[in-house]
């Protein structure tokens, strides 16, 4: 069985920083791509960066600039650093990865991002 569990969400003032960390424990083999989707209230889940095994990364128009992935292949983690936040990044981030044996993706539960004066 796989768990990810992402921590360091938030409620932030416009301008702000966060950094957000997931970390996939259980019954691992490889991880692959990993990721960071967000949701927003009536909204559909959308992606926000993506990075490779070997550390290529994708983001999406609206963070590019602001937010950076990263990741600690030795720990199993995943991080966005978020910078000058914007009152629409308010949303639930959610971290996913594509790990084996099961080659399948797997979610975390979602951490809840608040921007606001």
């Amino acid at each position: 069985q796989v768990q990810l569990v992402e921590s360091g969400g938030g409620l932030v003032q416009p301008g702000g920083s966060l950094r957000l960390s997931c970390v996939a424990s259980g019954s691992i083999a490889n991880i692959d791509n990993m990721g960071w989707y967000r949701q927003a209230s009536g909204k559909q889940r959308e992606l926000v960066a993506t990075i490779t095994s070997d550390g290529r990364t994708n983001y999406a128009d609206s963070v590019k600039g602001r937010f950076t992935i990263s990741r600690d292949n030795a720990k199993n983690t995943v991080f966005l650093q978020m910078n000058s936040l914007k009152p629409e990044d308010t949303a639930v981030y959610y971290c996913s990865a594509f790990i084996s044996p099961a080659w399948r993706w797997y979610w975390g539960q979602g951490t809840q991002v608040i921007v606001s004066s």
